[in-house]
């Protein structure tokens, strides 16, 4: 009697899809807060922020600033995180966590920025000491926009998505390796024998820029 025996394979995706899941998720994730972060920190600085009147001798001057009037911060930071972002598949390790950092502080300072920036009069004061032609004047009828608070959530994606490269950072793909400097592929490094006999891979060596005699 033969007693035949069946062994279960498990199937090769299994082992990887529970350590890979996180990673896939965090890396979209931080992807798109990351820009949307900094497309909307950057919408943001070009709004206008607060309002106010001048006092001048034909009556009251209507005034307004934009964000980047306000505070050049925001807009700054936003691009520094920009490239931050990118900057994270291009370097491994700690050179990795160090960028993931810069990302993460950029987003602290952009929430930091804008709130600051919302209750800032300092832009509207300039112009009414322009408009009135009085270095003390002040603004009066001071109000703000909710500009500030949409910069403040732009800075939060951005701060998300380096809390995400922090975290997950290590088991997300960097740039292929495969060229180095010169721009030459690494499998070409090594130049193949010649066979002596064959004068056209003789011919194809030299095309190549290598040495058919080996030496």
């Amino acid at each position: 009697m033969i007693v035949e025996y069946v062994t279960a394979v498990p199937h090769p995706r299994s082992e990887g899809a529970g350590p890979a899941g996180p990673g896939r998720l965090s890396l979209a994730v931080a992807l798109l807060s990351g820009a949307l972060g900094a497309a909307v920190a950057l919408l943001s600085t070009r709004q206008q922020w607060s309002s106010g009147t001048a006092t001048v001798a034909g009556g009251a001057f209507p005034l307004t600033a934009k964000g980047s009037d306000v505070t050049g911060v925001p807009a700054a930071l936003a691009i520094v995180g920009l490239a931050a972002l990118v900057a994270v598949f291009a370097v491994r390790r700690a050179g990795r966590f160090a960028v993931a950092g810069l990302l993460a502080l950029s987003g602290a300072g952009i929430i930091a920025a804008a709130m600051l920036g919302a209750s800032d009069s300092s832009a509207l004061d300039e112009q009414a000491a322009k408009a009135s032609g009085d270095a003390s004047a002040t603004v009066a009828a001071l109000s703000h926009t909710a500009w500030p608070y949409v910069a403040a959530v732009g800075g939060a994606l951005i701060l998300l998505a380096g809390l995400l490269a922090l975290r997950y950072g290590r088991s997300w793909p960097a740039m292929s390796g495969r060229y180095e400097r010169n721009g030459a592929p690494r499998a070409s490094r090594r130049a193949k024998a010649v066979d002596p006999e064959r004068p056209e891979e003789m011919w194809k060596a030299l095309d190549r820029g290598e040495d058919p005699t080996g030496a």
